[in-house]
């Protein structure tokens, strides 16, 4: 395997690995702060759930737009190169 497709296996990990470490620690640090903040005013589940539902909602959202856009890009990227057969310019089939 070449330099440039261990990069971009190693640079693809890193961003699987960070995409899933936001995915659960943020809702979990977001759950925490409800818990603390139920238990200061005294409503148990109100806050828990909501902060950690709202967070966990906008980080799938994130990732789906993140996936979308990353498809888009690649689509473009190979749109530009379809067709092409060499360096003469001739349509290939």
């Amino acid at each position: 395997m070449d330099d440039e497709k261990q990069r971009k296996l190693r640079e693809g990990a890193g961003d699987a690995f960070s995409s899933a470490f936001e995915l659960i620690v943020t809702p979990f640090l977001f759950g925490m702060l409800g818990w603390f903040i139920d238990s200061q005013v005294g409503t148990f589940p109100i806050f828990t759930l909501g902060l950690t539902l709202i967070v966990l909602g906008y980080e799938v959202w994130r990732l789906f737009s993140r996936y979308a856009a990353d498809m888009d890009a690649e689509l473009e990227a190979r749109r530009a190169t379809y067709g092409r057969s060499g360096s003469t310019g001739e349509v290939g089939v």
